[in-house]
């Protein structure tokens, strides 16, 4: 085993059998961390995406952010009765692409897939920002290096979910446990003590905010209904996450519908008691948070700017709630931030199945539907990676402008299944004949047909509040993908028909000319000429490019003491190049005969050491580079090994004998009776 095999399996583990998948499958405790942290982490920024955009007109429109919670909530549990009918019709982890491919067409899951791609791209960046700036709030000398932090969170998610999707939900089910459990704790004792009356202010409770430019004074109603709405849009981040269960349903445990089903019913219940708890202990405490790039707005009694490093909200609330237990704060903040890091963990769970679908539809390449050593879908993972990274770097990891991009895929993609989904029961509507039947998909379109009204006039909400704030990068980004995903089908579809089988593939070519290419007389050479006289080809001869007169000359000499009967061809190269003349040699012979093909044999060097590779066979790979463009050649690799590929065969033979822990339970040894002794399989 070479050194990047073993840095790869103390990384990712050991490598599992395809038939293994089955041990990957995730209960409901293990799946609920897994898919709904991202709903659940949404509890740590949507309220303050509340609070932030309300504070544009200072503090009194704050009486507002309970009404706009309440309005999230009731669109969150619309939307999960919805995706509860959907996991139920359509269990195969499609989700919103294959109810939209299914029932709208092939543009339409096109679209909904590049809304979602979308989306996952930006749970990752938004969570992980949020939880930098967590970070940030307990630890000093974290600020101001959030990028640095969140890009290398994102590294570690990756390694952690390249292992697998059962061993990376095991890692993150008792934080995300732990978070519920802070959080809820947070709540309830905050609770007590409002109803105590010992509850104390927020720190920032006895600051002023100044109103932001254009805000000044009183209100118009046309401002202060499009301030609400763009504080409920930015609130409305509490509904990313839910589609991912959906996408999700065959990594749990079978029944998988009714398993998923329960998971998504669990979430609404958590995620809406927090958020709720979360907004309503804010205004008990007189919280006052602004953008945290907008800190001079909050000011003092006599109006001086306050030198405060604000915390997030949830970090004051706790701060508040345990002022005599301080643990309790870092715990509550401690989880917080770990449960944003989760939330990306779904996207890394959800964006790698939906890639391999997309793979198998022809709509992305097919190395994203290729599983890796440990059965999960490395390609995508990766790939999810890079573009968040990417994207929180562009963005310095800034929450607030990465939020303004953020929902609006998600929302299209809300519409387009919700739409899907109706049409999907009208269809089992026109064939059903069971009135027991036919009143269950009755309710079942109406609860999608209320779900698509709700989130349409969302998704117009989001559009109206967000569209120059940010979210036409995302509907840009969206279109992007949208035509490298057509342009991908175009390709898989025009190479499909470009490969397909005819008669003329039967016609033999009327003439085969082999070209044994020379460097020196020796063993590789002579065992090439013999190789390629055992094909039996019409014209065999031997090629050397010449740079050196003398050499050329040496060879010429030797060739015939030896007495070899193929001829040998010289080819001249002024210039001293070697895969020019040979590639166009082989073009002019393929010219002369068009119905002919030319065979081209070239020696290769087989070593056993990587640093070996790079003094030999350099030559050979750019020949063939070159060669696969030319019609009508064949390039054949005839292999020498060098002594030190047999050691490398050696070591390799001894790592597949060698035992290791656990072999035995796996399966990957056997035991002989009576005398013990273990064989590798």
């Amino acid at each position: 085993m070479g050194v990047g095999d073993v840095s790869k399996r103390i990384l990712l583990g050991r490598k599992l059998r395809s038939s293994q998948v089955g041990e990957t499958l995730l209960s409901k405790k293990i799946a609920f961390p897994v898919f709904a942290s991202d709903a659940l982490s949404s509890v740590a920024y949507a309220p303050d995406e509340i609070f932030i955009i309300l504070s544009l007109a200072g503090i009194s429109l704050y009486a507002y952010s309970w009404w706009i919670a309440l309005a999230v909530a009731v669109v969150m549990v619309t939307v999960v009765a919805s995706y509860r009918q959907t996991v139920h019709a359509y269990p195969s982890g499609g989700g919103d692409y294959e109810v939209a491919m299914v029932n709208l067409g092939p543009r339409a899951g096109m679209t909904v897939a590049s809304a979602l791609i979308v989306d996952y791209v930006l749970v990752v960046a938004v969570s992980l920002s949020s939880a930098a700036q967590y970070a940030a709030s307990a630890i000093g000398f974290v600020s101001g290096h959030e990028a640095t932090v969140a890009t290398v969170l994102v590294v570690a998610l990756t390694v952690v979910n390249l292992r697998g999707v059962r061993e990376s939900g095991a890692w993150f089910a008792l934080p995300a446990y732990a978070f519920v459990l802070g959080l809820g704790t947070m709540l309830a004792v905050g609770a007590v003590r409002a109803l105590s009356g010992t509850l104390p202010p927020a720190e920032s409770a006895e600051l002023r905010i100044v109103e932001a430019e254009g805000y000044e004074g009183t209100l118009t109603t046309v401002a202060l209904v499009f301030l609400v709405a763009r504080a409920f849009s930015s609130g409305c981040a509490a509904l990313t996450g839910v589609e991912a269960i959906s996408n999700g349903v065959p990594a749990f445990r079978k029944p998988k519908s009714r398993n998923a089903a329960t998971t998504l019913g669990l979430l609404a219940l958590v995620a809406i008691t927090l958020m709720m708890g979360v907004v309503t202990l804010a205004n008990e405490m007189r919280v006052r948070y602004v953008d945290p790039n907008e800190g001079e707005r909050l000011v003092d009694a006599a109006g001086r700017p306050v030198e405060l490093e604000q915390q997030t909200l949830i970090a004051q609330i706790a701060e508040g709630v345990f002022d005599t237990f301080p643990p309790g704060y870092y715990f509550v903040v401690l989880a917080t931030g770990v449960i944003l890091v989760l939330a990306s963990n779904t996207a890394f769970n959800g964006f790698p199945v939906l890639g391999s679908i997309l793979a198998r539809d022809g709509f992305a390449p097919r190395a994203l539907g290729s599983r890796g050593d440990r059965l999960a879908y490395s390609n995508g993972i990766v790939f999810l990676a890079v573009l968040a990274v990417v994207l929180i770097v562009a963005f310095d990891a800034e929450v607030t402008r990465l939020i303004q991009l953020y929902i609006v895929g998600v929302f299209v993609s809300f519409n387009l299944s919700q739409l899907g989904m109706m049409r999907h029961w009208t269809r089992q509507l026109a064939s059903e004949g069971d009135p027991a039947v036919r009143r269950r998909m009755q309710r079942s379109r109406a609860i999608n047909g209320f779900g698509l009204a709700m989130t349409a006039v969302v998704f117009v909400i989001i559009l109206v509040t967000k569209f120059l704030a940010g979210a036409w990068i995302a509907l840009l980004a969206m279109g992007t993908f949208y035509l490298l995903m057509s342009g991908v089908r175009r390709h898989y579809t025009a190479v499909s028909e470009e490969l397909a089988a005819d008669e003329q593939d039967k016609v033999l070519p009327t003439r085969v000319h082999a070209i044994v290419l020379v460097s020196k007389l020796h063993k590789p050479t002579l065992r090439a000429l013999a190789y390629a006289k055992a094909m039996r080809p019409n014209v065999l001869e031997a090629v050397y490019v010449g740079t050196d007169a003398r050499e050329a000359n040496r060879l010429v000499d030797e060739w015939d003491a030896r007495r070899v009967d193929v001829p040998l061809k010289i080819l001249h190269s002024p210039y001293r190049e070697l895969v020019r003349p040979t590639v166009d040699y082989a073009t002019e012979i393929r010219k002369a005969n068009p119905r002919g093909v030319v065979a081209v044999f070239i020696p290769e060097y087989v070593v056993g050491h990587w640093w070996e590779q790079l003094l030999h066979n350099q030559t050979a790979l750019r020949l063939k580079g070159r060669l696969l463009f030319t019609p009508g050649v064949m390039v054949i690799s005839v292999p020498f090994q060098l002594r030190s590929s047999q050691a490398a065969l050696e070591r390799e033979e001894r790592d597949v004998d060698r035992v290791r822990p656990g072999d035995l339970r796996a399966g990957r040894v056997r035991v002989d009776e009576p005398g013990g002794q273990v064989h590798g399989r």
